[in-house]
């Protein structure tokens, strides 16, 4: 057996298990032994039977002295007793529905329980313990003061990330004799100058330690040896991938200042000065023989596509095609729409290309049209989703490739937009999530960031507030007044139709609480039935077709409907300057940044704008964040200390583990590990001196997705 072996080969593990252990993303002996406890419960305190306190949660050890099934016919019930012994004393030992443990713990075994002392008509119990047998061979040496090496009770437990049907129990049972039999497989990759300098555990002491730890001190020094040997890997990845870009060639694209003054007259606004500086840096980057790589993060309604549109029009002048993708075909659809308002004057070709229509400026055409006139070079910009990419879609001279809220684009995807080019296009990523520092350090550290906090002059600041239960009809007569004095609202509900409530399930408070959640489906009825019979009310949400979506987002913008009820579908890119409340239901189920993005829907024209929070929970940190501020970079921050990087960005499919995740709201850390992956790569950019660390980091790259 090795860290490669398959689950499968691991004995008492079959089929079924085998599906269960994958949904937690384990495969190999490997993977089981770096799946890591999230928490620890710390039973290594043995306490004598005669002072158990009712009520506190204790691990007692003692002879089983007696142990019997009582059947209780009304209740449809067995409750198993057993009385335990040691040599303070006896207490009375309870188990609810499980009859089967008299089969397991017989009278005269020496046994470890953790349960909690219970009272109850004057009787006190050990309710519902977990037990631990001590085979026979060992509890002669207990007696003589010899420590057990138990794995479930009388030490600190692991408690592990768990599937239906795979217990930490069960965990605990497999990990262990697979770890003793082949820890000293598992080899050092960490470069040795690295670990010494940081004072991280070897990788053998690790790996036993953050699974069976002596102490609680000991679990935490393993799990900063493993976040920081993931984030140093990452970061090693990140920096090798700038690397290797660095020295790709790009084609230079000269800079037309006369041009860009133009076109900068020409806009109906002024730019901000932080549109103005992320514009030159972009240009900038446009007259280097190296690919650009460049993340242009701003603020919902900040004005990132009209900074786009900059070196946009500065490469297709130049002599270029420009490619521009968005990650839905409504976006796409209006990114068409906005590019050609703004490139009017300019005398550009500007197509289309979608899974259904596609246009060459403003004119349906064919796809293969389309395709045949890009391959030519006589379509200038074309926009469309990422299906750009995949359909056979060949440029003559791409120069600079546009990507809308997808951060992720490799060299190998750069190559399949331009085949037989000798040059790689350059490539302006978007996003309207603000990134907190952290994340920027890591996760994007290989891409160049430009900024845009600042919001354009004359936007007025939109008005949030929370709404409790009793103030909901007061919010509907606001709502019914905006409407009629022609505006139009946004309702946001978390899930798109309410599950069946079965009264024979038992549920955690939790699950509750999200069967009570507002659902489009309903919520849309009772609107458009009970609420608001006079106004006219739509809804939107994802399982609706392509057609059906467009159809009501199309009457939405031209003002045909008043109330649109909808999912998060709505999040990013939807603009309609006439919609003036936003309003969203079971707002404590939303992210911070995701109620930031909601709410960047509102506000973008004229009309004073507001954003209503309604909610059960007046003081939940995040809806207070919402009052509180309106800057997205600032509620980014918050949120990464809130919830996390994962949930933060979307990106739960990234493949990095939860402790690891959560360890990106440390600055400090991640500037280290980012600063030790630095000073390895200047000694040695090809990591020719350590061969192992090579192979892991192309393993490691393989798992982690950062698309």
């Amino acid at each position: 057996m090795n860290l490669s072996t398959p689950v499968g080969e691991i004995p008492r593990i079959g089929p079924q298990t085998q599906k269960k252990l994958k949904r937690l993303g384990v495969e190999t002996v490997g993977e089981l032994l770096f799946h890591f406890p999230h928490r620890y419960e710390d039973y290594s305190d043995i306490v004598p039977i005669s002072k158990v306190e009712t009520g506190k949660t204790v691990c007692v050890q003692g002879i089983v002295k007696q142990i019997k099934n009582i059947r209780i016919f009304k209740r449809r019930m067995v409750i198993t007793e057993a009385l335990l012994s040691d040599d303070s004393g006896s207490l009375r030992v309870t188990w609810f529905n499980q009859p089967y443990l008299i089969n397991t713990l017989k009278p005269g075994d020496f046994v470890f329980l953790v349960g909690k002392m219970t009272s109850k008509n004057a009787r006190r119990y050990l309710s519902s313990p977990a037990y631990e047998k001590i085979p026979a061979q060992f509890v002669e040496s207990m007696k003589n003061g010899e420590k057990y090496d138990s794995v479930h009770t009388g030490r600190i437990v692991p408690v592990y990330p768990e599937t239906e049907g795979l217990s930490s129990r069960w965990l605990r049972f497999v990990i262990k004799p697979i770890l003793t039999k082949i820890k000293n497989e598992i080899t050092e990759t960490l470069p040795e100058e690295i670990r010494k300098k940081n004072d991280l555990l070897p990788v053998k002491k690790a790996i036993w330690q953050i699974h069976f730890p002596d102490t609680l001190a000991m679990a935490e020094s393993a799990k900063k040896r493993f976040v920081f040997e993931e984030l140093f890997d990452l970061s090693l990845v990140i920096l090798r991938e700038k690397i290797k870009l660095a020295k790709e060639k790009a084609t230079v694209v000269p800079l037309d200042l006369k041009l860009i003054k133009k076109f900068v007259a020409s806009l109906p606004y002024k730019l901000t000065i932080d549109q103005k500086k992320a514009g030159w840096q972009i240009l900038k980057d446009l007259e280097k023989p190296r690919p650009m790589n460049r993340l242009l993060d701003g603020d919902v309604g900040s004005g990132k596509t009209v900074v786009a549109l900059i070196p946009v029009l500065n490469a297709v002048k130049a002599g270029f095609q420009v490619a521009f993708m968005a990650p839905t075909e409504i976006l796409a659809k209006q990114h068409f729409k906005t590019v050609k308002n703004f490139l009017r004057e300019f005398k550009i070709k500007i197509g289309l290309i979608t899974g259904k229509e596609n246009f060459l400026d403003g004119k349906k055409i064919k796809r293969k049209e389309i395709t045949d006139k890009t391959k030519k070079g006589e379509i200038d910009i074309l926009i469309g989703t990422h299906a750009i990419i995949q359909e056979k879609v060949e440029f003559k001279k791409l120069g600079l490739v546009i990507i809308d809220e997808q951060h992720r684009f490799g060299i190998d995807q750069r190559a399949k937009l331009c085949q037989k080019q000798k040059f790689l296009p350059h490539l302006l990523s978007m996003s309207a999530t603000p990134i907190p520092r952290t994340l920027a350090l890591t996760i994007y550290g290989d891409l160049d960031l430009s900024l845009i906090k600042e919001m354009p002059k004359g936007r007025k600041k939109i008005i949030t507030k929370i709404v409790l239960p009793e103030k909901r009809k007061a919010a509907y007569d606001f709502i019914r007044n905006e409407v009629k004095s022609g505006r139009q609202v946004f309702v946001i509900c978390p899930r798109i139709e309410s599950p069946q409530k079965n009264p024979d399930l038992e549920m955690n408070e939790m699950a509750v609480s999200w069967l009570d959640v507002k659902a489009v489906k309903q919520e849309f009825r009772k609107l458009k039935k009970e609420v608001f019979p006079d106004l006219r009310v739509d809804m939107l949400h994802g399982k609706m077709k392509t057609e059906e979506k467009e159809k009501v987002i199309k009457s939405f913008g031209n003002r045909k409907t008043d109330i649109l009820v909808s999912t998060s579908v709505i999040e990013v890119g939807i603009d309609f300057p006439n919609a003036t409340i936003m309003m969203i239901e079971g707002a404590d189920k939303f992210g911070l940044a995701q109620l930031h993005q909601f709410r960047g829907r509102v506000g973008r024209g004229e009309h004073q704008s507001y954003c209503f929070l309604f909610s059960e929970f007046p003081s939940n940190p995040r809806l207070r964040a919402m009052v509180a501020s309106q800057d997205g970079f600032e509620l980014a921050e918050k949120d990464l200390k809130l919830r996390g990087p994962g949930d933060l960005t979307g990106q739960r499919q990234w493949g990095i583990p939860d402790f690891v995740m959560a360890s990106l709201k440390d600055i400090t850390l991640v500037e280290k590990t980012r600063n030790a992956a630095k000073e390895i790569l200047q000694n040695d950019p090809e990591l020719k001196k350590y061969p192992e660390l090579r192979e892991k980091l192309a393993r490691f790259q393989k798992r982690i997705h950062l698309e």
